[in-house]
């Protein structure tokens, strides 16, 4: 009989140990360590006019500030805000540079592939926005039309699909965006029903106006993939502060509407 000579053994065990250390690090629970730690990294967004942005004392504001505050409190640990460019917040969330996203992103096929989402707890619109004076009422009446959307967005995603005849002016975030239109660099934008308020206030000779509503989306709290535990707290706090009415109290006050009745009264 052949005998295996001991380390040709002992180098696969280590090799295994090793991996499987690897994974265990990997698959970590993160809820026991934000707990330890006394403090959740939360990111949100930096230019996005009524869910995330700085106010004119430079303060962070907006209604996902206030969640992510609220959140903080109710997990009973201190908040460590990080504001993001939208581009940003996934990278941010995989690099373990955040604990979870509260960054008005949308619930999407594409992002669920690479992390996970809590229950809804807000909503947004997509819209097509232009002058009062643009005959727009559907994608086809976009043909030849400069268009600005913020990049890496559904935004972006859903114009670039649709509006095949347009010329697609990517901007890095909402307040670029924004000053684009306000400029006069682009003459239509996709993006939501707050960035055209701002719109609105700071041109308001431009008569801007929503055309026609892209798409609705449900909002989720972004989660790293393999946080069992950590999803199950953050869905569990969603589902009773939108039937205890706060969530759907910080939504109204930025946003001056109710929160869908689907989005308030989860299953």
């Amino acid at each position: 009989m052949q005998l295996t000579p001991l380390r040709h053994l002992v180098r696969p065990a280590i090799a295994a140990l090793v991996l499987g250390l690897a994974a265990h690090a990997a698959h970590a629970d993160q809820l026991d360590d934000i707990k330890k730690a006394g403090k959740i990294r939360i990111a949100t967004t930096s230019s996005t006019p009524l869910f995330g942005y700085s106010d004119d004392k430079l303060q962070p504001a907006g209604s996902d500030v206030d969640a992510a505050r609220l959140l903080a409190q109710d997990l009973g640990v201190q908040l460590d805000l990080i504001q993001v460019a939208n581009a940003a917040r996934v990278p941010t969330l995989q690099s373990n540079r955040a604990d979870i996203v509260v960054g008005s992103l949308s619930i999407t096929p594409e992002r669920l592939k690479v992390i996970d989402f809590s229950t809804p707890y807000a909503v947004i619109s997509l819209i097509i926005g232009a002058p009062k004076s643009m005959a727009i009422k559907d994608y086809a009446d976009l043909n030849g039309k400069r268009i600005g959307v913020t990049r890496a967005t559904p935004n972006d995603t859903l114009t670039t699909q649709n509006a095949k005849g347009a010329e697609i002016m990517r901007y890095e975030d909402d307040a670029t965006l924004i000053t684009s239109m306000v400029t006069g660099q682009v003459e239509v934008f996709s993006s939501t029903p707050s960035n055209l308020q701002e719109m609105q206030k700071k041109a308001p000779g431009k008569n801007l106006e929503m055309k026609f509503e892209q798409k609705a989306f449900d909002l989720g709290i972004a989660i790293n993939k393999n946080q069992p535990r950590l999803k199950e707290w953050i869905d569990n706090w969603v589902k009773t502060n939108q039937k205890n009415g706060k969530l759907n109290a910080i939504y109204k006050k930025h946003h001056g509407r109710d929160l869908p009745a689907a989005v308030q009264n989860p299953a």
